[in-house]
């Protein structure tokens, strides 16, 4: 199976909101792991399906809603375990992933993490209210 290398866009929303606070607490090792997240969405099509780290929400055909798990660099911490996440748009159509939330659980509040990010996506986002629904 060839693999597509997908260019990954980091929406303004998920960037001022969330990153903002990974980089502030992380420091230098959150630079280490944005580049690996970057890395592995990049190419997506390997993780979708094949593994248990990226998980489709949704699928058009064109567009697919993922969500992926991932770890701080020098933690000790499972990517599941972490609860450390990112929502993600795939686009086939423009080969993009678009970056639409990168959150730990307990930044979402509630006590159930699935409806609170969705509702999130919903609320800025609104290209993918049906998508979500």
């Amino acid at each position: 199976m060839m693999s597509i290398n997908y260019a990954v866009v980091i929406e303004k929303f998920a960037n001022r909101h969330f990153i903002s606070k990974f980089e502030k607490k992380y420091k230098g090792a959150w630079d280490t792991t944005w580049n690996a997240i970057h890395e592995e969405l990049r190419r997506i099509d390997s993780l979708v399906g094949l593994t248990n780290i990226a998980e489709i929400i949704t699928d058009t055909g064109e567009i697919k809603i993922c969500k992926t798990e991932f770890r701080i660099h020098r933690t000790q911490e499972s990517r599941h375990g972490s609860g450390n996440r990112c929502i993600v748009a795939v686009y086939k159509n423009t080969c993009t992933v678009h970056v639409l939330l990168v959150y730990h659980k307990n930044y979402l509040g509630g006590s159930n993490e699935t409806a609170a990010w969705k509702k999130l996506v919903k609320d800025n986002y609104s290209e993918f209210d049906l998508l979500l629904r």
